[in-house]
């Protein structure tokens, strides 16, 4: 047996065997009556960030989409293929979700790709054409962050906050926040220090 195929089958006996016991009626509890979350969160798709690890989640109880740099794409109304804003509807019209999250990271690879012109013409790849969403946000950092050290930083906090307003864009989200439905919070995860920090109304953000 290859060692990954191991390590996802030792993994799932160890689930079977652990928190599986203790949470046997949950799952069956879940898998007939179905789900009801009250959280959506957006986040990142790299291996070091699980929004269920950060918060403690059970099963159930968070909605997670997740793509590379946790970027909310603008409502776009044609026929091409949609997955985030997809999760996003289902979220918010079927599950009728009562927050969106969208957290972003320390040491983000898409962030750091696009900084380094990956979103830039010519784009040749699935991921450049994805980060050059962010695009709008890195000139306004580097318009206003003179020290490019600190740009990465400036621009995963600063990519979340285009996404909270491209979440505007979305007829279903905005209907939602004015009938009192729906609230949009911005996050933040430091993986060296495993420490979250939250936005407030003015889009800063502060060690929770």
């Amino acid at each position: 047996m290859s060692n990954w195929k191991k390590q996802l089958v030792d993994g799932y006996y160890a689930f079977r065997d652990g928190e599986f016991i203790k949470q046997k009626a949950l799952y069956e509890e879940l898998g007939t009556d179905g789900q009801a979350p009250a959280v959506m969160l957006i986040g990142c798709a790299d291996s070091r960030v699980d929004p269920t690890d950060i918060f403690n989640a059970y099963p159930g109880e968070m909605f997670v989409a997740r793509n590379v740099a946790n970027i909310v794409p603008p409502c776009e109304d044609d026929e091409a293929y949609h997955g985030t804003s997809a999760a996003l509807e289902y979220a918010v019209t079927v599950l009728k979700v009562k927050v969106i999250v969208v957290m972003g990271h320390e040491s983000c690879g898409g962030v750091g790709g696009c900084l380094a012109g990956m979103g830039d013409a010519p784009i040749e790849n699935f991921v450049g054409s994805w980060v050059s969403l962010l695009n709008p946000a890195r000139d306004k950092v580097v318009a206003t962050v003179s020290d490019p050290d600190k740009r990465q930083h400036a621009l995963e906090l600063e990519g979340v906050r285009q996404s909270l307003q491209n979440l505007m864009t979305f007829p279903f989200v905005k209907a939602a926040i004015e009938a009192g439905d729906l609230s949009l919070q911005g996050a933040y995860f430091s993986i060296t220090k495993a420490e979250l920090h939250m936005a407030d109304k003015n889009g800063e953000f502060h060690p929770v």
